[in-house]
């Protein structure tokens, strides 16, 4: 009696195939920005690899409308710690596939489109942000340098949770 094939491949299971074909491991195709954060909280904040980083913490301050459809670009599963009082400048790239953004701070919450559509919402997105507190130094900001002093307990992660 012969079994079902569970594979059209032979050679032991979990044996790694290589194709002849060179692996493309950045295409370089996306886009990308570098923006520079500075951590305002008391708190470390950590934020992985595939976060939508123009949702992170409303305490780190950076260009939001610039990161806005962009993640950090590092290897994925890792992450990068930004310790209060910090400022440094970190690479971001956009997201490939469906590129669809649901959760998170709730504040896109949509598949992304391209050109006027991904402009319509990025500026949704960005007002959406300015009016939950979070910090930016986009050239068009009106906001604050600071959370307002009636925001509840701004340094305590537990009131805040993008603390990743």
């Amino acid at each position: 009696m012969t079994g079902v094939p569970l594979s059209p491949l032979s050679g032991p299971v979990g044996e790694v195939v290589v194709g002849e074909a060179p692996v493309v491991v950045d295409g370089g195709d996306r886009p990308r920005a570098r923006v520079v954060v500075a951590n305002t909280s008391d708190w470390p904040v950590v934020i992985t690899s595939h976060f939508h980083f123009f949702e992170a913490n409303r305490r780190l301050r950076f260009d939001r409308a610039a990161a806005f459809g962009l993640h950090l670009d590092l290897p994925a599963g890792s992450s990068a710690r930004f310790d209060p009082g910090q400022t440094r400048e970190v690479d971001l790239v956009g997201y490939a596939g469906e590129r669809a953004l649901h959760g998170f701070n709730g504040l896109t919450n949509a598949v992304l489109g391209t050109g006027e559509e991904l402009e319509r919402q990025r500026a949704a997105a960005v007002a959406r942000a300015r009016a939950a507190g979070f910090l930016d130094t986009s050239p068009d900001d009106p906001s604050p340098d600071d959370p307002s002093p009636d925001d509840p307990s701004p340094d305590d992660p537990s009131t805040d949770d993008t603390t990743r």
